[in-house]
């Protein structure tokens, strides 16, 4: 992203309750580094196709087309459950 931090966040203020309202979306945690000027999130999905259909959807075209957010990119992982049940991940 460019300028300041809290430009951004004011900017993902208009859309939280949208994100927040995604099928299959279980929560989302918000991350930032200010001073490398980069921000995203860590999603958990109840499954592959509320995966697809969000990146697919309105919410992340209207995000790509923004100007001062910069460059996305978009990685999927499986959760071990075994052992983020032992390090206490809030996975359930």
């Amino acid at each position: 992203f460019e300028g300041p931090g809290a430009d951004l966040k004011k900017g993902y203020e208009h859309v939280v309750n949208d994100i927040a309202a995604v099928p299959g979306l279980r929560w989302k945690i918000w991350i930032m580094n200010e001073q490398t000027h980069e921000a995203g999130g860590l999603y958990l999905f109840n499954d592959q196709d509320a995966v697809e259909a969000y990146l697919e959807g309105p919410l992340i075209a209207a995000l790509k087309n923004n100007p001062v957010l910069g460059e996305f990119s978009f990685k999927q992982f499986d959760v071990l459950d075994d052992l983020t049940s032992i390090t206490r991940g809030p996975v359930k």
